[in-house]
């Protein structure tokens, strides 16, 4: 009896062994997370211009499509995605909703989701994000900027050149110290070609107001102005349209418009007398591209910069004028080259601030 009893609790502490065993493996297997997957993936939030803004969200998308496209990715969980935000609000849950859903990187399009990027990598440390245009100190972020005053001066220098009035305006989105290094460098540029230009500086206040932008392009283009610059985002895609629509009213004065963060030359495309025109003069492009697919890349071979700052110049081809350059003479080409040469090489330091251009000298 008593050997048939010994038995019994034998087999059921085997029995219990195993099942434990199994439940453990489960449980291992369960908890793998991002290092049971087979590929890598990656996401990124876009601010409350949009994933088609035609400008700084857009670009990092087609940055981000690339690298899926060039690594055989779907887009999806299981590849590369994003999240649209309509508001301010949306960005930490946005950020959240990526990290739930364990992609292996997850980026911030834009300086506004600053804070929320920092709020959500100090609770997710073992995740890995990165912020664009802004700089999160934190171990788990890879911060990415650009010296866009120096692609600014560029687009200064075009202005200056082009323009037949002398008055030329600048559009901006927020006034803050990213937007004033647009117009920092805007109006360096401008001034080193033409002293006599004077330049229009006004802000929206937000970056996805295109009726407010276009009544201030409105009233630029009445005061004269023939050249605008716009750093606002959607913003500008309402300069945009008063400029075709006083092109197509008068087709023989100038209404340009210099777009931002990418070629925006299809902006600025309308039909005038039956023949197909452009009122974008160039655009100050911003390789967000470039950038977001370079992290991607990096992360993905496993050399993911945590808590580094990236920043992309003109020596990195990060910023520049549009390849579209049917509007701009050979002179105007050979300007831009020249002073191109010159902020490569050290001889001009192009200013990042308004107290800086204040103190701007093109001769030293």
């Amino acid at each position: 009896m008593k050997k048939r009893k010994l038995g019994l609790a034998l087999s059921l502490v085997l029995a219990a062994g195993t099942l434990l065993g199994a439940c453990g493996s489960s449980d291992k297997e369960g908890k793998s997370g991002k290092e049971g997957k087979d590929q890598f993936t990656v996401a990124m939030v876009t601010d409350v211009g949009g994933v088609d803004d035609k400008s700084f969200n857009q670009s990092a998308w087609e940055g981000l499509q690339e690298f899926g496209k060039e690594n055989g990715m779907e887009k999806g969980t299981n590849g590369y995605d994003y999240l649209q935000s309509s508001s301010d609000s949306d960005y930490s849950t946005n950020l959240n909703t990526l990290v739930r859903k364990k992609f292996d990187l997850v980026i911030g399009i834009g300086f506004l989701m600053a804070d929320a990027v920092k709020e959500i990598a100090d609770q997710r440390k073992d995740s890995q994000f990165a912020i664009v245009d802004s700089v999160v100190d934190a171990p788990n972020v890879a911060s990415i900027n650009f010296k866009e005053q120096e692609g600014s001066f560029l687009v200064g220098v075009v202005a200056g050149l082009t323009t037949k009035t002398n008055k030329i305006g600048f559009l901006g989105g927020v006034q803050m110290p990213l937007i004033e290094k647009f117009e920092s460098g805007f109006r360096a540029g401008v001034k080193s070609v033409n002293p006599d230009a004077t330049v229009d500086v006004q802000y929206a206040g937000a970056f996805d107001k295109a009726d407010v932008g276009q009544q201030i392009a409105s009233k630029m283009f009445s005061s004269n102005v023939d050249v605008i610059f716009h750093a606002s985002g959607a913003t500008g895609n309402g300069a945009f349209k008063e400029a075709k629509d006083r092109k197509t009213k008068e087709p023989n004065k100038d209404f340009w418009i210099i777009g931002v963060d990418k070629d925006q030359a299809d902006e600025g495309k309308v039909e005038v007398n039956g023949e197909q025109k452009s009122v974008t003069l160039t655009s100050m492009v911003k390789r967000v591209d470039v950038a977001v697919k370079d992290l991607a890349t990096k992360t993905k071979a496993g050399n993911f910069p945590g808590g580094e700052v990236i920043e992309y110049g003109l020596d990195k081809d990060g910023v520049g004028i549009a390849p579209t350059q049917d509007n701009l003479s050979e002179d105007v080409l050979k300007a831009v080259k020249e002073w191109k040469d010159k902020i490569i090489n050290g001889e001009v330091k192009v200013p990042a601030t308004p107290d800086e251009f204040a103190k701007f000298d093109a001769g030293k």
